[in-house]
């Protein structure tokens, strides 16, 4: 059978082939788009038994059929399809066979052509323009991302495997299609045009900590400026907005790692009253002192005996076994694989894991919350979540709460009418 698909005999002959385990990319109209607005040009399908891969053509300047209808029924024939990005893929394709290959520690960057790189250089702005680059380079590139990544499928499958492509992936998809609205003049001013009258978050997830960072278009969502007025653009579609922040969040997740109970206390105002500061400086003082190590005038401190114990306890362990197993997730820090680390980055490192593994159990009790709902969570950042409320659904927030009660955290909250929110 030939390697281009473009109409229903062919795709017929695929279907009925028998496979059941296969590599699958998707070739959108165009790159740069976000995927929640972006539609499915080719897909390119590579069966593990099969000597070369398959594109199916759904919309092409050099096809004529349209086979859309036709190729959920034979994603549906497939046991299990590995892929480059799950959470990019859930956008086009939702479901559950989908498996990532590529979950942190792995950094593969999507390749090019060199073809790609000059069709994008002069006409990137062309919303249609992966339906004019040849079918043929399509396939080059999607050969060439398969041969670089076909020996990540036979590599054993860990716990951290497992909660990337059953949670991570997932929860962090979910936010993305939600999106959020803005005032479409005043978004264009701080940032960049928009036609309509939603922005879509991307997630990042596979950075070196695994702490996802969240930009699109230049526009970083996880860092927005809280001073310049850029967050007045954000406006609900619903009533109203309502953030609600982790309190103390790192010192609480410490607090886990080492045993150690504040006892629903106001962990800064605890801290203030044994520094001798106030309540701002006791914050600045915890934060350099999990992050930077711990001062010798506080080192009597039971809580900070507590973590320089587990800080030595945990890099000794990192250096007779050559790894670290983080909790909830199960993601392994390796030697091997690390450069330039002490005591001090490792902590920093599971310390930053734990938050987001712990983020996506609330993220993920948060979807099964707001399935359905006209109530949205459009932003979500490391100890931020923010909510478009829709008032008509009466003890949603309520629901929401008891989520951060459930893993013991404190919380804080703040509304309004944009994001603009002053305290």
């Amino acid at each position: 059978m030939y390697w281009l698909i473009e109409n229903r005999e062919q795709l017929k002959v695929l279907i009925n082939s028998g496979y059941k385990k296969a590599f699958i990319e998707v070739i959108p109209y165009n790159d740069t788009i976000h995927p929640v607005l972006n539609r499915v040009s080719l897909v390119y399908i590579r069966p593990l038994e099969a000597s070369k891969g398959f594109m199916v053509c759904i919309a092409h300047s050099e096809s004529l059929n349209v086979l859309n209808t036709g190729i959920d029924k034979l994603i549906s024939k497939f046991d299990i399809l590995y892929c480059r990005d799950k959470k990019e893929m859930l956008h086009y394709f939702p479901n559950k066979t989908l498996y990532d290959i590529t979950p942190p520690p792995h950094t593969y960057i999507r390749p090019t052509t060199q073809t790609h790189d000059l069709y994008y250089r002069e006409h990137q702005d062309n919303r249609e323009l992966n339906l004019i680059i040849p079918i043929v380079k399509h396939y080059e590139l999607c050969e060439t991302i398969f041969e670089d990544l076909k020996a990540n499928i036979n590599i054993e499958k860990t716990k951290y495997d497992e909660f990337f492509n059953s949670r991570v992936s997932v929860v962090f998809n979910a936010i993305e299609r939600n999106g959020v609205r803005i005032h479409n003049e005043t978004f264009s001013e701080y940032f960049h045009p928009v036609d309509g009258e939603y922005v879509y978050t991307q997630f990042n997830l596979k950075t070196t900590t695994t702490r996802p960072s969240n930009k699109f278009k230049n526009v970083n969502y996880a860092a927005l400026n809280k001073e310049n007025g850029c967050r007045k653009s954000f406006i609900p579609r619903n009533n109203r907005f309502v953030e609600i922040d982790i309190s103390a969040y790192h010192p609480s997740l410490a607090a886990s790692l080492i045993g150690y109970d504040f006892a629903n206390i106001d962990i800064h105002a605890h801290f203030a009253s044994l520094y001798g500061v106030d309540y701002k400086k006791s914050k600045e003082l915890t934060f350099k002192q999990l992050y930077g190590g711990v001062f010798e005038n506080y080192k009597h401190l039971e809580f900070f005996q507590g973590i320089e114990k587990y800080v030595g306890e945990t890099w000794r362990k990192f250096e007779s076994d050559g790894f670290i197993e983080c909790e909830i997730s199960g993601y392994r820090y390796e030697k091997e694989k690390l450069q330039n680390m002490n005591p001090q980055k490792l902590f920093n490192y599971i310390l930053q894991n734990l938050e987001t593994s712990m983020n996506v159990r609330i993220l993920w009790d948060m979807c099964v919350i707001l399935r359905k709902r006209k109530t949205k969570l459009v932003l979500y950042t490391y100890d931020s979540f923010l909510f478009d409320l829709d008032d008509s659904e009466e003890n949603i927030l309520e629901e929401i709460k008891e989520v951060f009660k459930k893993y013991k955290l404190n919380i804080k909250e703040i509304e309004g009418y944009d994001y603009n929110f002053t305290e």
